[in-house]
């Protein structure tokens, strides 16, 4: 049955009108964003079966443009308009920032290097830039690495950090492997930082370790 022959209040585009986008499930809003669905099949039909192939929405998001073309129905345009709702969700996130204090709003702050650092193949440094009421100035990846690493050097931290005249910065890197439990390495780089930054009265507020589904803090555990 097409969707168009459902009553209406269990059509998703009529429901998200009605009740909020909250109120639909994954299968729903992937409908909604796929629009149609294929010979036979609804595009909730279609959306089921995506998340059931993939595993999750999560996993179908960050699915390579290789995998998510292979799918029926699916192809480069709809992996272009995908890419393109990823993008604006996180300048949504990067937007709101400066609008807050990065301490009495950590979530905020958390929430947007998630988006940014999560599902990255390799490990990247990144740091958020904080003027003096703590509100966002600019995001900077200062360091690539490999699977398992990415060499930082305090100096070229202290340099970004004295480019964008930042007064504190939140330090934050992922662990490809999902794995968000800091390593030895992780603490003894980010005592050398803030001694770096501390010695031209610039505060590190915290160090963030991004992974797969979870991440921890440095500042919550009392090493910062």
């Amino acid at each position: 049955m097409a969707i168009t022959d459902w009553p209406e209040d269990e059509r998703p585009r009529e429901k998200l009108l009605a009740r909020g986008a909250a109120a639909l499930s994954d299968a729903e809003l992937l409908a909604i964003f796929l629009r149609t669905g294929v010979p036979g099949k609804s595009a909730v039909d279609m959306a089921r079966d995506l998340l059931s192939n993939f595993g999750s929405l999560r996993a179908l998001l960050k699915a390579s443009k290789a995998d998510f073309c292979a799918e029926k129905g699916l192809g480069p345009a709809k992996y272009a308009q995908l890419q393109a709702v990823l993008e604006m969700a996180r300048r949504h996130l990067a937007e709101e920032l400066p609008e807050r204090d990065a301490l009495s709003d950590p979530r905020a702050a958390r929430d947007y290097l998630k988006s940014r650092l999560r599902d990255l193949p390799h490990e990247v440094f990144a740091i958020l830039f904080l003027d003096t009421r703590h509100r966002v100035i600019a995001f900077e990846e200062l360091a690539r690495g490999s699977l398992d690493g990415a060499a930082v050097y305090p100096r070229e931290v202290l340099k970004a950090a004295l480019k964008h005249n930042a007064a504190a910065v939140i330090l934050a890197h992922n662990h490809p492997s999902g794995v968000v439990e800091p390593s030895a390495a992780d603490r003894v780089l980010t005592a050398k930082l803030q001694a770096a930054l501390s010695a031209v009265d610039i505060r590190v507020l915290d160090h963030l370790v991004i992974g797969e589904g979870a991440s921890a803090s440095f500042a919550e555990r009392g090493w910062i």
